[in-house]
């Protein structure tokens, strides 16, 4: 048990530092800057503590009695619920009542261990609990993204096992007890892996599938058919798409709209999220560049449309169209007579 739980310690440090710096990019996570920070830190958190357990298990050097680890302890259901909010229950600003997630931490500091454990765990319950129920409210989507609930399911009964263990640690080997909780942790960064691999756009569909859920209408007084023939009109005659800096809300005062009015106009009446809307208008005009200037590279004719980078733009292309943009010229190439 205990050299799964270091090779497993291992990996959660090395994807963590993976993950902080190739996934929580504003690509991934539009208009959410509290979540891809709180994501960066949380997966940081998971590593410290991870690092910790390497340590103890493959050093016998006993950092697990320290403070600091105790706060790393607290840190991670606030930092995963900061993660998780905007994602459910959409961006906001900072809040001052936000500080008030960091005094357990603050506090886990001075603990005596006996307590600090229990407690932290049972704080972290707390999260879980404001998590599943508003997961729930998710309910009626969840064919949109079964097998990720599926793996969340998994991830939430790896957390319940964790806290029964952590209950009942006085009645455990400690050396025991921090190898489960460091193969946990590294179950869950497996599962995360996975859920990211399977499926790279989640948060923006857990966003999309939480405002159309949440959402009050905010387009009563809204000339809908006239907002989206505006709407149509920037694409195909202003080519807006081009600039890569746009925005939903700068998209939205061109159209005399607020960013939540154009956000719900866009989910219930084209049925799809602002950045899917945006990636499909770049991939069609994409598309018909390939094939109308044969002698330009992928890349200029991804950058010329308003994507970032190359990545980017292959990522969206075989998302749209299930091949690449070189495969797709060569087909349209052959299909089109000269």
């Amino acid at each position: 048990m205990v050299t799964i739980a270091i090779l497993l310690s291992g990996f959660s440090i090395f994807s963590a530092l993976i993950l902080a710096f190739s996934h929580f990019r504003s690509i991934n996570y539009p208009e959410q800057t509290q979540t891809r920070y709180m994501g960066v830190v949380l997966v940081l958190t998971l590593a410290s503590l991870q690092l910790i357990h390497f340590i103890y298990l493959q050093l016998d050097l006993s950092f697990i009695h320290s403070g600091v680890y105790q706060m790393l302890l607290f840190a991670v259901a606030p930092a995963f619920y900061l993660f998780s909010k905007p994602l459910l229950k959409g961006p906001g600003h900072f809040q001052v009542s936000h500080l008030a997630h960091a005094l357990p931490v603050i506090a886990g500091y001075w603990l005596p261990a006996s307590i600090a454990f229990p407690a932290a765990f049972i704080v972290g319950a707390g999260y879980l609990l404001w998590l599943s129920h508003s997961l729930y409210a998710l309910r009626e989507q969840r064919s949109r993204f079964y097998l990720e609930l599926t793996m969340l399911g998994t991830a939430f009964m790896i957390a319940l096992a964790v806290l029964i263990m952590v209950l009942s640690l006085p009645n455990l080997d400690e050396k025991l007890f921090f190898s489960l909780y460091a193969s946990a942790i590294g179950g869950a960064f497996i599962l995360i892996n996975l859920a990211i691999n399977l499926s790279p756009r989640l948060p923006t569909k857990i966003t999309e599938a939480a405002s159309e859920t949440y959402a009050t209408t905010t387009l009563s007084n809204v000339d809908c058919d006239a907002a989206l023939h505006k709407l149509t009109s920037l694409m195909t005659v202003d080519r807006v798409y081009e600039n890569n800096e746009l925005d939903l809300q700068t998209l939205a005062s061109q159209i005399d709209l607020t960013s939540h009015q154009l956000s719900e106009l866009i989910n219930t009446r084209l049925g799809k999220g602002f950045s899917r809307y945006m990636r499909e208008q770049r991939v069609d005009a994409a598309k018909s560049m390939l094939l109308a200037e044969s002698s330009a590279s992928v890349l200029s004719v991804g950058l010329s449309v308003g994507f970032t980078s190359q990545s980017n733009f292959y990522d969206a292309f075989r998302e749209i169209t299930d091949m690449t943009p070189g495969k797709f010229r060569k087909i349209g190439s052959i299909s089109t007579p000269e």
